[in-house]
């Protein structure tokens, strides 16, 4: 064993773990939207959360990246424990794709990829086509990985016996397996060593296949990162990744000589024998648990007990693992925190209208805690958007969480006009004398209609509804009307000297305020419309 083989050999892992982070990017910046979608889709049935987990990995090519993602959504509410298990059954069968790709003899065409990617990276058109390039020269160098570490285990050759031990002792290979995939944070790293071990007739299938269950195990070292410091439900999810994969791999153990028998039926070649056994693995394992997700999730829950939601202070959804995993997710956690601070503004308004109106003054306090709230989060979704934006989007989802960005600054606005109505309620009831009954019968309905606004604003924003965003533009026009309407019945009452001059002031102020309120809830609105058509270009 020489060093120069020694360098060569983790060379080659490097070039591979470092190809694999290239199309895995590449894959996320041209099909970032459609993930947002995909996972919008996700429905409460196992066998969906399957097809969905299985179809974002191999779009993405990391079942760690989806498994990421599965404990953040769990964590901040929006997935079900059961969902949950269903997206990772379905992540552990689509990231098997590797290993059915490095099976596949293209190595010969491996430099023609580097080719066309290098030159679509540095004279692509368009952002895609650049992202592309990267995509096909990472493909290219997957391969050149591989040889790499084909050619570096010539070494080995007299070497046999050190393999032969996992032929004799399968859990020895499934200790192997588990220990390589920790070490190298990739499960098809450790696919592509076995393969290229097999390649070279180092690893017969026999011994090659327990090295795969182990993998299978050393792969949910991602998920207990990613559950580090998250409430105990994404810690549910993480212990429903180890123990699944766990199970299956004691399961498969039991019958190990059959399941050897049947993947060498499955093809003639070592490397796809080898790739087979990773597939089958997950798909017989995911048919095995997938009647009984709903007890799985009970017997988690007899092992993790749940806990009361904690009361989470600032940001609900901003996760800075899913940056790390997938930007473009990223993006629709922008959108349901500006949801979340849509639900804070509402309540908001509805405690200054009790204020304002009925003269609830203990809501007071609240009103003011809530106000500053939704000012920390707005500026929570900024820095996060920039976090996104350096991290690499495609254009249609850098427009798109542009204008969610905008729509937070929107809310936080209205926020701040509720406040603003506070400071007037204080100065009427420091006034010898208030408003007329006319007149606060007015602004209660001028501010029923705001109110009517802001809920119509976030209906649409939410559910990615335009035809309902468009009911907002002509509330805000009415209440535009409203506003000159009343002012002009207040210039009225001013020259009949119906009412205080300096009151009457306050007054037209406050018109002001509830109209802006309208005014802002437009422009959420406007910002769904938007957003909606520049998804509806990147779904074309």
């Amino acid at each position: 064993m020489s060093v120069q083989s020694i360098i060569q050999l983790l060379g080659g892992v490097g070039l591979f773990l470092f190809a694999i982070k290239l199309i895995s990017e590449a894959l996320q910046l041209i099909a970032g939207d459609r993930l947002r979608q995909l996972i919008g889709t996700l429905t409460k049935t196992p066998i969906m959360g399957v097809l969905v987990g299985a179809c974002v990995t191999v779009l993405i090519q990391s079942s760690s990246a989806t498994t990421v993602m599965t404990v953040s959504f769990v964590d901040a509410g929006l997935m079900t424990l059961t969902q949950a298990i269903g997206v990772i059954m379905g992540a552990n069968i689509g990231t098997t794709i590797t290993g059915q790709i490095l099976a596949i003899k293209v190595q010969d065409y491996a430099y023609l990829f580097i080719i066309i990617g290098v030159l679509l990276s540095f004279f692509g058109r368009s952002k895609v086509q650049k992202y592309a390039g990267n995509g096909l020269l990472g493909f290219g160098l997957l391969f050149v990985g591989m040889q790499t570490m084909e050619s570096s285990m010539s070494f080995l050759r007299n070497e046999k016996e050190l393999f032969l031990m996992f032929s004799h002792n399968p859990l020895m290979g499934v200790l192997a397996g588990t220990l390589l995939t920790l070490l190298v944070q990739s499960s098809a790293a450790t696919v592509g060593l076995t393969i290229a071990l097999g390649v070279q007739g180092l690893l017969p299938l026999h011994a090659a296949i327990p090295i795969i269950l182990g993998d299978n195990i050393g792969t949910t070292i991602t998920a207990v990162l990613a559950s580090i410091g998250t409430d105990r439900t994404a810690k549910q999810a993480c212990a429903a990744h180890v123990l699944f994969n766990v199970i299956g791999v004691c399961i498969f153990l039991t019958i190990l000589p059959l399941y050897q028998e049947l993947i060498a039926m499955t093809a003639t070649g070592i490397a796809h024998q080898i790739a087979n056994a990773h597939t089958l693995f997950n798909v017989f394992n995911t048919i095995i648990f997938l009647p009984f997700v709903k007890p799985f999730a009970a017997l988690i829950r007899r092992l993790l007990p749940d806990k009361a939601h904690k009361v989470v202070e600032g940001a609900q959804y901003l996760d800075p693992k899913l940056i790390e995993a997938t930007p473009g997710i990223a993006v629709e956690a922008v959108k349901n925190e500006c949801a979340y601070m849509g639900f804070l503004v509402i309540h908001l308004l509805d405690s200054v209208q009790e204020v304002f109106f009925n003269d609830k003054k203990d809501l007071i306090p609240k009103i003011e805690e809530t106000e500053a709230k939704i000012d920390q989060l707005h500026k929570a979704v900024k820095a996060y958007a920039e976090d996104i934006m350096q991290a690499g989007i495609s254009d249609d989802a850098a427009r798109v969480l542009t204008l969610y960005v905008a729509s937070s600054g929107n809310i936080e606005r209205i926020g701040d006009y509720g406040k603003k109505l506070l400071e007037y309620y204080a100065y009427r009831q420091n006034r010898p004398k208030d408003f007329s009954q006319q007149a606060m019968t007015e602004l209660s309905g001028m501010y029923a209609e705001a109110h009517h606004a802001i809920v119509t604003a976030l209906d649409g924003f939410i559910n990615d509804d335009p035809d309902k965003a468009r009911e907002v533009a002509p509330i805000a026009g009415k209440l535009r009307g409203l506003e000159v309407e009343l002012r002009n019945r207040h210039i009225q009452r001013l020259d009949k000297q119906e009412c205080d001059s300096e009151t009457g002031l306050v007054y037209v102020d406050i018109l002001g305020i509830i109209e802006h309120i309208g005014y802002h809830s437009n422009n959420v609105a406007k910002a769904t419309i938007s957003s909606c058509t520049a998804e509806h270009k990147a779904k074309a």
